[in-house]
């Protein structure tokens, strides 16, 4: 019989948590890492040293945090239940005297989930909370509890006299006992016994049960004078009331229980709150919605956001805003911003956030700094809508840089700068893809109750924030549901379906969320688990309760979700058309979206006067002049007008190219310090004559040339201000031809999104860190032949050089397996088990059944070797 099995077969309890992972199979320890990533970082060597992680304070934390409410719950029952507790105890603490069958159905899935978790060990008859996760969820007087429960008796009475436990013992009708502790689990027996419990609070005065009641569900301590009234002393002198310092006293926990029916919270919550639809509902109870509806109105919600963002890279194009020296925005660029997209600030700030995550605009490093647009850009301009949208959405869903933050205070209360440090929130990709997931658990064209959401995610997540409606992730949630509809990802609330898509939800009702929704205590079964049906831990891939999917985590899924939702977006965006409708007053009607070549000139030529279902342009001299700058000829403007205007070129649009086309480049502004050269010495003289000119501080130089005191742009500027159409030249004297585009950043890669602890690992890596955990633990636990007093755990074994050569050639002969102390190149020691292949020149070859591989190992690195035990 083994040492690890019971005489009747069954395995033996585990003494430890580290004994307790031992006997997982390979999948549950697969599934713990992928819940606790933060235990893989870096790969513990062995079982023991994955135990000590998983039990310190910061990891435990780390998990309590992920847990759902159900479960904390659980958690909270077990640090107040004895240590270790039944399942049935668990249950009567969660259930209550009464039974609640909803309780007592969904209690089996938060017990796996925090086995899962490595938080609780042991079979049913020993559940065990890790110690860590019991001191931080016990009631003490300076943490209490959130059960609102008190300490025992046993506790409460410890550092008090024996004479006075003496006293309670007799004055609640028990016999006198030898000593304190066992006058102390007297009064544990009576407190526990409802009968006899019930029988002697019929005893106590009406005042003395009230006073009960207002400290029976917390906080369980109160205030008593040196001289308590009659009802007061009348809970004192039984052991009701127990003092814990002058004039405080505590409610023991054995009365509270009784008092509350057995149950350790006021209310246990085991099913999600459900996400309720919004608005009127039909017959069935769900709201009524039109699913193409949804699409379409989340299709034009994506039109204007990809209009609206390509209208601030073009406002940025030529150079944006100055970043300032702590880095961001300031507040008048950003109400400058908000005035040209014709939104409000919070929106504007959100725009500028969403470009700047998508990698299409950032500084340009020079000294002095300003934002501008990236070469990025300028590929994805000329990539199609649904495409360029797909872009922007995936930015948003994966950033970590929160635009609401905008405007708000940072710990040190200095202003939350758009584009600034400090908005970066780990915790948003998980809640936004959580409220998504959720909009695509509802019927298809529903959209959800807001309230409903931020209840549902408070259940899932309930130590992440304080209990109030501004916690962070209620104001996430808030503000991914407004995001989203900016963006198109939903439509009147609802989740459309290229959204639906991104996400890579299969479809309005996956299975796992629904499983979720109900709460279902059901859990498959895990091969080689040696937990009983009901308790064991969900298989190695299954979200725990509660958890959030992470999303598509491979490159390809992700990029494979955003064509999937480009395809579904493309039929549902307007086609681009290639004309424009010129009209007498000097405008141009776009009556939808236009091709790319044709607005990029458009836009050039002429000023955008009113947009909305059609885009009206508008031509003035300064337009023209631009288009001229930019190395257009008169003769090009018309020819161009009319190949894409439907309707014929107005005489007064091209009175107007030929008038400002007859005038353009008629003066030539240099760098001397500047200079302006005319052939027409009358322009001069008129430019001269001008008082507005004073401010440039011209001098005739020659009968047709000006100097000024000012740089050339300045002189430019001052000149057209004049009414001139100046331009400018090179030191060839030729005309300078300036491009809309020309500025751009050196190349630039988006903002990485700040991670919210380790990655989640991937399949590939948690195979092989549990097979190296499996291989060290091995090496650790296997019995070895070692002479003398054998090592103390985790030490290498140590013996000579001469003996570890014998040892080693031995081994080669007879093809046993050996265990070696081993210490790598860079002194990072290690304990292996080899099966030596053969030995030569200094170096051992051998089978690593730690690493699963042959490999060569110096002689002089091993520290000593020890031979294993025929078992």
């Amino acid at each position: 019989m083994s040492s690890d099995e019971k005489p009747d077969g069954r395995p033996a309890a585990p003494r430890s948590l580290a004994e307790a992972l031992r006997a997982r199979d390979d999948a549950s320890l697969a599934a713990l890492l992928r819940a606790r990533p933060d235990l893989i970082t870096p790969v513990p060597t062995d079982l023991t040293q994955l135990a000590t992680r998983a039990g310190t304070r910061a990891s435990v934390v780390r998990a309590l945090e992920r847990l759902d409410r159900f479960a904390l719950q659980t958690a909270e029952a077990l640090a107040v239940a004895g240590d270790p507790a039944s399942y049935d105890e668990l249950l009567g603490l969660m259930a209550g005297d009464d039974g609640d069958a909803t309780v007592a159905a969904a209690l089996p899935r938060a017990v796996a989930t925090l086995r899962e978790q490595a938080l609780v060990w042991g079979g049913d008859e020993r559940l065990r909370l890790v110690r860590t996760a019991r001191e931080l969820l016990s009631p003490s007087p300076q943490h209490p509890s959130p059960t609102g429960l008190g300490p025992t008796v046993q506790e409460a009475t410890a550092g008090m006299s024996p004479g006075r436990i003496q006293e309670l013992v007799a004055e609640a009708g028990l016999p006198s006992t030898h000593d304190a502790v066992s006058a102390a689990a007297a009064l544990t027996a009576l407190f526990t016994d409802r009968e006899r419990m019930a029988k002697l609070l019929g005893q106590a005065p009406a005042e003395a049960r009230e006073v009960l009641s207002r400290l029976v569900w917390g906080p369980p301590y109160g205030q008593v004078t040196a001289d308590p009234a009659a009802h007061l002393r009348w809970l004192l002198d039984r052991g009701l009331l127990l003092p814990t310092a002058p004039g405080t006293v505590v409610l023991p926990r054995e009365v509270a229980l009784h008092l509350r029916g057995g149950r350790a919270h006021r209310e246990t919550e085991p099913v999600p709150p459900p996400v309720e639809p919004a608005g009127p509902t039909g017959p069935t109870g769900t709201q009524q919605g039109s699913p193409p509806v949804v699409d379409a109105t989340a299709a034009g919600q994506a039109y204007t956001a990809l209009a609206t963002v390509e209208e601030l890279l073009k406002d940025w194009d030529e150079g944006g805003p100055a970043v300032l020296r702590a880095g961001g925005l300031s507040v008048r660029d950003l109400k400058r911003t908000a005035v040209a997209l014709d939104v409000s600030e919070p929106v504007a700030a959100f725009w500028v956030e969403l470009a700047y995550a998508a990698g299409l605009i950032a500084s340009d490093g020079e000294a002095d700094e300003r934002y501008a647009a990236t070469p990025a850009h300028d590929e994805w301009r000329e990539r199609p809508a649904a495409d360029r949208w797909a872009d922007l959405a995936g930015a948003w869903l994966a950033a970590t840089r929160t635009a609401g933050l905008v405007g708000g205070r940072d710990a040190k209360d200095r202003t939350l700068a758009a584009l600034g440090p400090g908005l970066d929130r780990s915790v948003a990709p998980e809640v936004r893809r959580r409220v998504l997931a959720l909009l695509a658990a509802l019927p298809a064209g529903t959209s959800p109750d807001p309230e409903s959401v931020l209840a549902r995610l408070r259940w899932e997540r309930p130590l992440r924030g304080p209990q109030q409606e501004d916690d962070l992730r209620s104001r996430l949630a808030r503000w991914t549901l407004q995001e989203a509809e900016l963006l198109g990802v939903t439509g009147r609330g609802a989740l459309s379906s290229h959204g639906r898509a991104l996400l890579g939800a299969p479809g309005p009702h996956a299975a796992d969320d629904a499983a979720r929704t109900q709460g279902s205590p059901d859990v498959p079964d895990t091969p080689g688990d040696k937990l009983p049906v009901h308790h064991r831990a969900a298989p190695a891939g299954a979200p725990a309760a509660g958890t959030v999917p992470p999303g598509p985590a491979d490159p390809q899924a992700r990029a494979a979700a955003r064509a999937a939702a480009a395809r579904l977006l493309a039929p549902l965006l307007p086609e681009p058309l290639d004309h424009v409708l010129l009209q007498a007053d000097l405008t141009a009607v776009a009556p939808g979206p236009l091709q790319r070549p044709l607005a990029a000139v458009l836009d050039v030529l002429a000023d955008v006067e009113s947009k909305g279902g059609a885009t009206v342009y508008r031509f003035t001299p300064a337009s023209v002049r631009r288009a001229l700058d930019a190395g257009r000829s008169a003769s090009d403007l018309h020819a161009f007008l009319a190949a894409h205007s439907r309707t014929p070129v107005p005489q007064p649009l091209a009175y107007l190219i030929d008038d400002v086309a007859r005038r353009h480049g008629h003066l030539r502004v240099g760098a001397a310090s500047a200079y302006v050269r005319c052939d027409d010495d009358a322009v001069l003289n008129e430019i001269l004559a001008d008082k507005r000119s004073t401010a440039l501080r011209l001098r005739r130089l020659a009968p047709t040339v000006l100097a000024a005191q000012a740089d050339p742009a300045a002189l430019l500027e001052g000149l057209r201000a004049l009414g001139y159409a100046p331009a400018a030249e090179s030191a060839e004297g030729d005309v300078v031809i300036t491009r809309a585009d020309a500025r751009r950043t050196p190349p630039r890669t988006p903002p990485e999104p700040v991670p919210e602890g380790p990655p989640v690992p991937d399949a590939t890596l948690l195979a092989a860190a549990v097979r190296a955990i499996r291989a060290g633990d091995l090496a650790s636990t296997a019995p070895r032949k070692t002479p003398g007093t054998p090592p103390a755990p985790g030490e290498l074994p140590r013996t000579s050089p001469a003996e570890t050569l014998a040892t080693v050639q031995a081994a080669v002969l007879t093809g046993e397996a050996l265990w070696i102390g081993y210490v790598n190149a860079d002194g990072a020691a290690s304990q292996r088990v080899i099966a030596p292949v053969r030995v030569e020149g200094g170096f051992v070859t051998a089978y690593d059944h730690t690493a699963d591989e042959v490999r060569t190992y110096p002689l002089h690195r091993i520290t000593g070797v020890a031979e294993l035990a025929d078992d």
